[in-house]
């Protein structure tokens, strides 16, 4: 009998078992899982992602285990069936009529929702009631309804799973969580991305088939329902089963390989995204190794001078109001450039301006998010554990690069081809002093192209241009960072512009597309009397991709950046490590600023620099300093690599690949340099330090 009524949940689970197996197989094979594994590690990884998924279902079919477990025929007999019915019409009629019921109260779409549930749950108690001959028919409906639910999910999931693979390299993380909150710009790159139409009547094919042959097998299971002690029985062995899955699972997602590919495999995606929703901010002092804070704040304040957090910039000579326009690049990698190696072409010109540039040819984004870049070149300060200063509650009011211009007389904008709001770039940029200028103010016959990201870069351009032409008009100087969108899946733009056709919706594409766009920049822009005045840094967010063997790959991480200025900037490259947080300052020190500084970051051409940067995922965060990579993780975890420039024919300065030596004794000295670094700033952001 018990068999007989778990049969729904066994042969569910062997559906589910069997196509994450599947995607695992996928994954091993990807193009993006760049490693190799070995015949043992590969069991490994197999019997460990099982033993996930197994938990991780008996978990997920607890709505199955409450569906089965208030089936009953007992709670239609009179007067109970009665006595039920009424109350669930009473609640309907109270949820809808009650002026100040506390749903309504909450507001929102919860009102809605509450009466669609209540609403349908009590015309279905209603039918089983009034129609007793029909209930095993009606039951049979919603049983089938149930497990069509449930293949849907799983079938979605897992396709679903496997273009986030393709996009980042990973399971589901911090973006996969961002994805539920900004839909409409998710669905419409699905929608732009891939053929819609086929994929989901394949899903929904296979969801009916399989549904069908479950339901077929296992709908016998209704015909007798297990009566109260049954139940008991039941419901205390599913309870037992989910507390030793929530023990299990806690311990496999503690187990962690050297390769960060096996890690990822081996995880379960529901598991992961569970993890990302619940720990988008993690709390550095409760989960990070820490040193006395008088003693982190000494460590990393030595390389300033002086060594305190305020400090007064000064320069003997004059100062330089200058324009400047900063143009950070949607997922610009160093190895798109043919000065990297690259030899498709696809960067004609930002390869000719790095020639008359101030080339920073060693220089490591902050992390793997346009937030995270937006973040380093505005606030200047390393990452931070959890997510992007820019996405967070106290994310205003902030000492920036904005902050410094306006003290400077400067008219202060942030230019953005899409809506500004997404990934809270608005409320942040606002917030910090900042106009807006997005795409909200076009006019319909100004956008000549545009896709769920937003118009095209060369819109964008135009767009520039025009407004940079009314700021110069008042006879202030301006400081706008421009955020391009093209290059950004599904790649497409407009056609006849490229030599690569703007509906293959191809990276290579969308990275020649925007060099094109920023050509047309540079060409209007030559043409306007506030060009020769003007400094344009160009700088990548961040790379295209972040996946690798390690937590942290170097070349994920590595950007191009350059500063131009025609008859100011003399070609030259700048060859020592440096990191993203350290481009602005290095701009102010050019422009011979006088300021109160409490950047994190520092001008590279200062007699004391030291080479380092900063490189992090949302929990990995690391140091790059004397040809050692240190990564501090949650629980105290510390890592360190030799790092080892593999041999290529490129320049010695160009070279982008490591060998990540992972080292079993540590240098002590760059692991206290690493938790300095992260341990501060993270104080001083919660501490309101880094404030204005």
């Amino acid at each position: 009998m018990y068999l007989n009524k778990i049969k729904p949940f066994l042969y569910l689970g062997a559906f589910y078992l069997l196509i994450s197996l599947v995607l695992r197989f996928v994954f091993f094979f990807h193009p993006i899982t760049t490693a190799n594994f070995a015949i043992l590690e590969s069991i490994k990884i197999i019997f460990i992602g099982f033993v996930n998924d197994i938990f991780v279902f008996t978990l997920a079919s607890s709505i199955l285990a409450l569906y089965f477990l208030f089936l009953s025929n007992s709670k239609y007999q009179k007067p109970y069936g009665y006595l039920i019915f009424g109350l669930l019409v009473a609640l309907f009629l109270y949820i809808w009529l009650s002026p100040s019921n506390i749903i309504k109260q909450y507001g929102g779409s919860l009102l809605e929702i509450a009466l669609i549930f209540i609403g349908l749950k009590t015309f279905l108690f209603g039918l089983m009631l009034f129609l007793p001959k029909y209930r095993l028919k009606i039951r049979n409906y919603l049983y089938f309804s149930t497990l069509f639910l449930y293949v849907l999910l799983i079938i979605f999931n897992v396709v679903s799973e496997y273009f986030f693979w393709n996009e980042f390299g990973v399971r589901y993380n911090f973006i996969a969580v961002d994805y539920l909150i900004y839909t409409n710009e998710v669905i419409g790159n699905i929608m732009e991305s891939y053929p819609i139409i086929p994929l989901f009547s394949v899903i929904l094919i296979l969801t009916i088939a399989i549904t069908w042959l479950i339901y077929r097998k296992t709908k016998d299971s209704l015909l007798t329902l297990p009566n109260f002690l049954q139940k008991i029985i039941l419901l205390v062995s599913f309870i037992i089963l989910c507390g030793l899955s929530l023990g299990v699972l806690s311990k496999t997602s503690e187990l962690k390989s050297e390769n960060i590919f096996a890690t990822e495999i081996e995880a379960n995606g529901l598991q992961k995204f569970y993890y990302a929703f619940t720990h988008n901010e993690l709390d550095y002092f409760k989960f990070y190794k820490t040193l006395p804070q008088k003693t982190a704040e000494k460590i990393f304040l030595e390389q300033f001078q002086p060594p305190q957090l305020i400090r007064n910039i000064s320069s003997t000579e004059p100062e330089l109001k200058k324009n400047v326009v900063l143009i950070s690049i949607e997922s610009l990698s160093a190895d798109f450039m043919a000065h990297y190696g690259n030899t498709e072409k696809i960067t004609p010109f930002l390869d000719s301006l790095a020639n008359k540039s101030l080339l920073f040819t060693n220089l490591y984004a902050t992390g793997n998010r346009t937030v995270r870049g937006l973040e380093a070149l505005t606030l200047c300060i390393p990452p931070t554990a959890g997510e992007s200063v820019v996405k967070r509650v106290n994310n205003k009011n902030k000492f920036s690069t904005g902050s410094v211009f306006k003290s400077k007389g400067y008219n202060v904008d942030f230019l953005y081809g899409g809506y500004s709001y997404f990934d809270n770039m608005k409320d942040f940029f606002e917030g910090n002093g900042y106009g807006i200028v997005d795409r909200d103010n076009f006019k319909p016959e100004e956008i000549t192209f545009a896709n769920v990201w937003g118009v095209c870069d060369e819109d964008m351009a135009r767009k520039a241009i025009q407004f940079q032409n009314q700021i110069s008009k008042t006879g202030k100087p301006f400081f706008n960072h421009w955020m391009t969108v093209s290059n950004h899946r599904p790649y497409t733009y407009p056609e006849g512009k490229i030599d690569i056709p703007g509906d293959a919706k191809s990276r290579s594409g969308g990275v020649k597309y925007t060099d094109y766009a920023l050509r047309r920049y540079f060409a209007m822009a030559k043409k306007q009397s506030w060009y020769k005045n003007t400094i344009f840094v160009i700088i990548a967010d961040h790379c295209a991709s972040s996946a690798g063997k390690t937590e942290l790959p170097m070349d994920k991480y590595r950007i191009p950046a350059m500063i131009f200025s025609d008859g100011f900037i003399q070609p030259q490259e700048f060859n020592k490590t440096m990191s993203q947080i350290d481009v602005m300052p290095t701009l102010f020190g050019l422009l011979n600023f006088n300021y109160q500084s409490k950047f994190l970051g520092q001008n590279i051409f200062e007699t004391y620099y030291q080479p380092r940067a900063y490189i992090a995922t949302y929990q990995d965060l690391g140091l790059i300093k004397d040809n050692t990579l240190t990564v501090i993780s949650p629980n105290d975890k510390v890592k360190q690599y030799q790092l080892k420039l593999q041999s290529s024919s490129l320049p010695e300065n160009f070279k982008l690949y490591y060998d990540e030596i992972l080292l079993k004794n540590p240098n002590q000295k760059l692991v206290d340099e690493t938790v300095a670094a992260y341990q501060s700033a993270s104080y001083w952001l919660k501490e309101n330090k880094l404030n204005k």
